[in-house]
């Protein structure tokens, strides 16, 4: 075994250190609820078939924990690849506490996801502050794709007013071309609780986060035809030891 596996796996380790159960069996937990559309009731149950007992409470401390890591890791992990510069931005709704909340979206031409961000109104304020924070992870796209949602095309226009967005970049504005997008986030909300209602905005932007690294996992994979071949539990293990 090599010097860097060891440290590898010694890093990843550490992420777990304190906790009662072994590293692999919060990673199966967490791979579970957040790959297949299912409660934490359901995880448990799964888990104690296999002869795991632990508890919904306990799978979704680890959920709302590890899926904030796992998404700050994937997210470093994905400004360093080769990706296309452009971009399809939109945003969707989800519930929380029954009042609606906004997740924005970004992938790019081919599928890969960029970024998500859980915003409490959908306006331009927090349209600009999404591409910022794209431009600043990825630098400047080739062609941006929304739809004709009036704070989306104000908010493009203001940033390329301001030279934050680089008036070169092409906008457009079409809900056809954004169907990639449209389709991305039904794959991405059928694994959201049942009736797509979370009890707290914190809770929802941490579980969240974890579901959409391993939907973006999972694209990765398929499009290297492995898809029969993925393991959300294999694909997390190797994102930590990766950190």
């Amino acid at each position: 075994m090599t010097l860097t596996k060891i440290t590898r796996g010694t890093m990843m380790k550490k992420h777990f250190k304190g906790k009662q159960y072994d590293y692999r069996i919060i990673i199966e937990a967490v791979g579970l609820y957040c790959h297949f559309p299912l409660s934490y009731r359901d995880c448990s149950i799964i888990m104690k078939k296999y002869s795991i007992k632990v508890s919904h409470t306990t799978i979704y401390r680890w959920v709302q924990q590890y899926g904030k890591l796992l998404y700050h890791i994937w997210k470093k992990r994905n400004r360093r690849q080769k990706l296309s510069d452009s971009w399809r931005i939109d945003e969707t709704y989800v519930k929380v506490k029954g009042k609606n909340r906004y997740l924005y979206r970004a992938i790019d031409s081919n599928g890969n996801t960029l970024d998500m961000w859980l915003r409490t109104h959908r306006d331009t304020v927090s349209t600009k502050a999404f591409i910022k924070r794209l431009i600043r992870d990825y630098g400047q796209p080739r062609s941006i794709v929304t739809d004709k949602y009036a704070p989306s095309l104000k908010a493009i226009k203001e940033l390329k007013e301001k030279r934050i967005l680089d008036r070169k970049v092409n906008h457009w504005k079409s809900k056809y071309l954004n169907n990639i997008l449209e389709q991305d986030h039904r794959q991405v909300k059928s694994r959201f609780p049942y009736g797509n209602n979370f009890q707290s905005t914190y809770t929802a932007a941490s579980t969240i986060k974890g579901i959409e690294v391993a939907s973006a996992l999972y694209k990765e994979s398929r499009r290297e035809i492995n898809l029969f071949d993925f393991s959300p539990w294999d694909e997390i293990e190797n994102l930590l030891k990766a950190a």
